[in-house]
């Protein structure tokens, strides 16, 4: 059996595991999706067009935010949210070389 050294940084590992916990959820993803094709889009345009609560279009929304994979920006009474492209880019990036490094431990 082979015995290799893993170095875990744990607040890193936080952070990802919050981010992948927030892309997970099948709504979330919907909402990201729907961001995404409209560049930037008000709260009231989503849940509106995807046929959801406002309560819980705004819980999703809201950890979306924390985990930062969207933005946001005031404009009167109105929040827009769009897509933080660096972050969700990084996750990828993330998650390819995790998915790498274990198929060369596999072998």
């Amino acid at each position: 059996m082979r015995k290799t050294k893993v170095s875990v940084h744990h607040e890193r590992l936080q952070v990802s595991s919050e981010i992948l916990r927030a892309i997970a959820h099948p709504l979330r993803m919907k909402i990201l999706e729907f961001i995404d094709r409209n560049t930037e889009i008000n709260v009231n345009k989503i849940y509106n067009t995807l046929g959801l609560e406002q309560s819980i279009t705004s819980q999703h929304l809201r950890i979306l935010r924390l985990a930062g994979l969207v933005d946001t920006e005031r404009d009167g009474k109105y929040v827009h949210y769009s897509i933080n492209y660096e972050k969700v880019g990084g996750t990828v990036e993330g998650v390819k070389r995790f998915l790498e490094k274990s198929r060369v431990l596999q072998k």
